[in-house]
């Protein structure tokens, strides 16, 4: 009796499991789970009885809880891969629209460059894009349009002020122009195109003297062809005519297979009484037009 009575003081819910078992009350309700979780000696809960219903029931919410998870887990795969598609496809139509603009085909590539933008609305290179192939039609708002565009979505992009400078150069609107050289100025202050660009409106607007201040700093960043061409048309219409010609000699170095630049030498040289290196930067210009 004694070794019963401990056995039951130290076991009690595995006594009672059995006894209730015995008497048939898994049949007024009791599941199995319940019975196995209040046998646990960690467990303090007396037995709750379940009904029925209530077992039907939480299996019901169970099996909605698992259809609403893989329901979202599929609509999440979905929407990446969607995602991914619409990506690839804009992806598409913008290299397909590069391909066009380079070849010319300015319309078609607008088309290609239309579709790239719907499907990415935050193409920044397709808007670019699709600006420099409205300006290649002569629609110079639309192209003014997608640049700003190209800003909003990043304030900080110099060449984009350059290039909406360009189209307001073209435009012979040079006071805007000289505004968006400044802007790209306000983000790189080395930026040599915006030098060259503003240099560019500056004179055109009769101010030949600050121009050469803009296109000596433009040469200083960066001595490429059309820096120097550009400083040296400038000496020329201050009648600094030796400075030029070292400035057309430069350019040469760099592009002896351009024309226009020895016809601008050939203009300098006659002007200081070279006239005999001015005939022959003429006759090699006449020679690479094919004269």
């Amino acid at each position: 009796m004694i070794g019963i009575a401990w056995n039951v003081r130290l076991q009690p819910f595995s006594l009672a499991g059995f006894m209730f078992e015995k008497m048939g009350f898994e049949k007024l309700g009791f599941t199995k789970r319940r019975m196995a979780e209040t046998r646990s000696p960690l467990n303090s809960q007396q037995w709750i009885p379940v009904s029925a219903d209530e077992v039907a029931s939480r299996r019901r919410r169970t099996i909605l809880l698992g259809c609403a998870a893989a329901l979202l887990i599929v609509l999440v795969i979905v929407f990446f891969y969607r995602r991914s598609v619409s990506s690839i496809d804009g992806q598409q139509a913008q290299d397909a629209g590069s391909r066009l603009f380079k070849s010319a085909s300015y319309q078609q590539s607008i088309l290609n460059f239309n579709r790239a933008i719907d499907l990415n609305p935050n193409s920044m290179e397709a808007y670019r894009m699709r600006a420099r192939a409205h300006s290649a039609v002569g629609d110079f708002d639309a192209a003014i349009a997608d640049l700003g565009k190209v800003i909003e979505l990043s304030p900080r992009d110099a060449s984009a002020f350059v290039e909406r400078g360009l189209i307001f150069l073209d435009k012979k609107d040079y006071a805007a122009t000289v505004t968006e050289a400044n802007r790209a100025l306000d983000v790189d202050p080395k930026m040599s195109r915006a030098y060259n660009l503003r240099g560019t409106a500056v004179r055109a607007m009769g101010d030949s003297v600050k121009a050469l201040a803009d296109f000596n700093l433009a040469v200083e960043y960066d001595p490429d062809l059309d820096n120097l061409f550009q400083r040296a048309a400038t000496y020329q219409l201050l009648s600094q005519h030796r400075q030029a010609i070292t400035d057309f000699d430069r350019a040469l170095e760099i592009a002896p297979d351009q024309p226009h630049i020895y016809y601008a030498r050939a203009r300098s040289r006659m002007a200081v009484g070279d006239d005999k290196s001015a005939r022959a930067d003429y006759l090699m210009g006449r020679k690479i037009d094919g004269f």
